[in-house]
């Protein structure tokens, strides 16, 4: 069992920066995959970025690549997201979530999700 909590979401202008982490209980965070995902309003949830147990192998979604970077400290129980360069259409509810591998991330499939954490970009 994963439990995960998100903070470090807020309101932004666009241009600025924000890290989002995500604190993670249980046994099993350093062997699992961890991604982050968003939804924006009136959207779907959409895969933003993944990254494998070690951190030496991650995926972005090609809106954010470039921009976002996703790390994780294993001793920590935490997984990070940095967004630079952000723009009003990054606004979304971002989660994250353990899996077991990059590529079912990638593909929507979690085992445990947050509960989100709000990031508004204003133009």
């Amino acid at each position: 069992q994963v439990q995960l909590v998100e903070s470090g979401g807020g309101l932004v202008q666009a241009g600025e920066s924000l890290r989002l982490s995500c604190a993670a209980s249980g046994r099993t965070f350093s062997s699992s995959a961890m991604g982050w995902f968003r939804q924006a309003p009136g959207k779907e949830r959409e895969f933003v970025a993944a990254i494998n147990w070690s951190g030496g192998s991650t995926n972005y979604a090609d809106s954010v690549k470039g921009r976002f970077t996703i790390s994780r400290d294993n001793a920590k129980n935490t997984v990070y997201l940095q967004m630079n360069s952000l723009k009003p259409e990054d606004t979304a509810v971002y989660y994250c979530a353990a899996g077991p591998s990059n590529s079912l991330l990638v593909a929507g499939i979690g085992d445990y999700w947050g509960q989100g954490t709000q990031v508004t970009v204003s133009s």
